[in-house]
């Protein structure tokens, strides 16, 4: 494992560049990809946008040209530099379960599972490296240490975090061959009847990016877009008043695709405020009420099948009990 360098400290390493003489004419957002290649494109842009970036003293732009000799300098807080999640030992996540290979975490609702860059404070991968630092060297991608599969921020519940490379591998491997269940609690509004499979097809919503939309029949056939295959199968356990709750099991993992996938047979997630059709959060919940209870696969090391299950947090357990619905 390399050096670990505070956001400061990084920051004083590398807020000044000098562009080579050999270097010909150059984009500036180019340049400084090469100086800074652990930023991500999404990150990247948004310090150019917001203009954090001088070129011999002068406010720069991503359009921007640079030549040899010519001096960048980087202007912004120092955590936009940070190479890894900056620990917050003050956040508070249950970790369910734990051994040599696997960490079991049950994220709460309103935290994201992982930023993009330094500046990105209060999430799982942010949790994680305060208590793992070893992580930071675990995974695919630096922002997501060991993280093996992502929750919304609005949904709770358990996630799987792999403490070395080979586990993280094995893992993955499970994820991507669909070996491992992923079930849900999830309270919709509507009765549905008996059990069901939902099959459509998901495309990021061309009317607005942060959604996904199903794609069926005929619309499905002359879509030009990106679709990503998804199979949500639900069984209905109670009824309280309007609302069903249903155990959901994934057999995808496509952003937003319980939410998406509920909402295309008119039953949205109670207080799901994207796909909510507009309705109000009629139990004041402030969050979808969605939660994943239950993890099973192969255990990397050993080679049995494991499972792990958690309980409801206690504000869907509240709504529950009102609605006359006992688990």
């Amino acid at each position: 494992m390399g050096e670990r360098l505070t956001s400061q400290e990084y920051s004083r390493r590398t807020t000044l560049w000098v562009v080579p003489d050999i270097e010909g004419e150059t984009r500036l957002d180019s340049f400084v990809r090469r100086c800074l290649p652990h930023l991500s494109l999404r990150e990247l842009r948004t310090v150019l946008v917001e203009e954090m970036f001088r070129v011999n003293g002068q406010t720069a732009k991503k359009g921007d040209v640079v030549f040899g000799g010519d001096i960048i300098t980087f202007t912004g807080h120092p955590d936009v530099l940070a190479p890894y999640p900056l620990p917050e030992a003050g956040l508070q996540v249950p970790i369910h379960y734990e051994d040599e290979s696997i960490l079991i975490l049950d994220k709460p609702s309103g935290m994201a599972t992982h930023g993009f860059s330094g500046r990105d404070k209060g999430t799982l991968a942010n949790f994680l490296v305060a208590i793992r630092p070893s992580l930071c060297d675990v995974g695919n991608n630096r922002w997501e240490p060991g993280i093996l599969h992502r929750l919304d921020q609005g949904t709770s519940g358990l996630v799987v975090i792999a403490k070395d490379q080979n586990t993280f591998d094995s893992l993955r491997s499970q994820f991507r061959r669909g070996c491992v269940r992923k079930m849900y609690w999830a309270l919709v509004s509507g009765k549905t009847r008996g059990q069901g499979e939902i099959t459509y097809a998901l495309i990021h919503d061309p009317a607005d990016r942060k959604r996904m939309k199903v794609v069926m029949g005929k619309e499905g056939k002359g879509c030009r877009a990106r679709k990503w295959r998804a199979i949500t199968q639900f069984r209905t356990v109670a009824h309280g008043g309007e609302f069903s709750l249903l155990r959901v099991e994934i057999k995808t993992g496509v952003t937003h695709q319980i939410r998406a996938h509920l909402q295309s047979i008119g039953c949205p997630v109670v207080g799901d405020p994207l796909y909510g059709n507009d309705r109000p959060d009629p139990f004041g919940l402030g969050r979808q009420f969605l939660h994943a209870y239950y993890l099973g696969f192969r255990h990397p090391q050993t080679g049995k099948e494991v499972a792990f299950e958690g309980g409801l947090p206690a504000t869907l357990r509240r709504v529950l009990r009102r609605l006359r619905i006992c688990l």
